[in-house]
């Protein structure tokens, strides 16, 4: 089975359920599932800041299992880990292998490999 989670609840949902409970599964081999793409909306977005340790194991991970890594293009330019416009713009200061982008560009990255399901946290 294949999922894709979005982190859009506000507050330390990725920091947290990301961190303590599916990170560590994923890099223990342990989960259970195919993990094909992350999303993140509003500050959960900023665990994917260069230097952030969280960031920089999910970015491994990512690499490692071919997991798309995406922030939401206008929450991410808000917070100064992106240029350019909304529609158009590029990734600043973020740990490797991460995209910008919004609901379109999340479905055509996910199109070669989509998910059975897409979990919402």
């Amino acid at each position: 089975m294949k999922v894709a989670y979005v982190f859009s609840t506000s507050g330390h949902t990725a920091s947290y359920k990301l961190g303590k409970m599916i990170l560590p599964q994923l890099e223990e081999d342990r989960h259970g599932v195919e993990v094909v793409g992350m999303m993140f909306f509003d500050d959960n977005t900023f665990v994917l800041r260069q230097g952030d340790p969280l960031g920089e194991r999910l970015s491994k991970v990512a690499a490692e299992q071919g997991i798309l890594l995406m922030m939401c293009d206008q929450c991410a330019l808000e917070r100064g880990l992106a240029t350019g416009e909304v529609g158009n713009c590029e990734v600043s200061g973020t740990v490797d292998n991460v995209a910008v982008g919004c609901f379109p560009d999340l479905y055509t990255a996910l199109a070669g490999n989509p998910p059975d399901h897409v979990i919402t946290l």
